[in-house]
């Protein structure tokens, strides 16, 4: 075992577990954050997206040891991010999907969220193109991605110069 420093959804924690865990281990099975999807465990779905320190990451492929100095955010971290912006209940961007009904299963939506959130953080205002090529790693099976980009657009439409805060 060995305890982790990490800094999670703008908190700091002492995370004990066996050294070979990654961090998407870290999240869902020692500190129950399960938002982070477990799918294929060796990076071709996408469902296990967060990110660190702004970039989008597939936590099945970190070593939580190469992020303790890094801010993680996870899809439950973005409500908690809205919030203390002052907004109410979940973030833009969750909202935008939830309207467009940009899911079905919902296994795929917090990796496509996070990789979203990142493309809207570096670029308020993405065009089509954009918003394909940054969720190009986040795979769908049931909906299509039709909804999905329409999703993103409408966040980034409503969310002017803060992308989806």
């Amino acid at each position: 075992m060995r305890v982790f420093h990490l800094k999670i959804n703008g908190d700091t924690v002492d995370v004990a577990a066996p050294e070979h865990y990654t961090l998407l281990e870290i999240l869902r099975y020692e500190l129950g954050l399960t938002g982070s999807k477990q799918g294929c465990d060796k990076g071709d779905c996408g469902s296990c997206t967060v990110q660190v320190d702004g970039v989008p990451m597939l936590s099945c492929l970190v070593l939580p040891s190469t992020v303790e100095s890094k801010a993680i955010t996870t899809i439950e971290g973005l409500a908690v991010q809205h919030r203390s912006d002052g907004g109410e209940g979940a973030s833009l961007l969750q909202n935008a999907f939830d309207a467009a009904g940009a899911l079905q299963c919902g296994f795929c939506q917090p990796g496509m969220i996070m990789s979203a959130q990142a493309l809207l953080e570096s670029n308020a205002t993405p065009n089509r193109d954009d918003i394909k090529q940054a969720l190009a790693g986040n795979l769908c099976r049931c909906t299509g991605y039709t909804q999905i980009y329409t999703a993103v657009e409408s966040a980034a439409k409503d969310g002017g110069e803060n992308g989806c805060s």
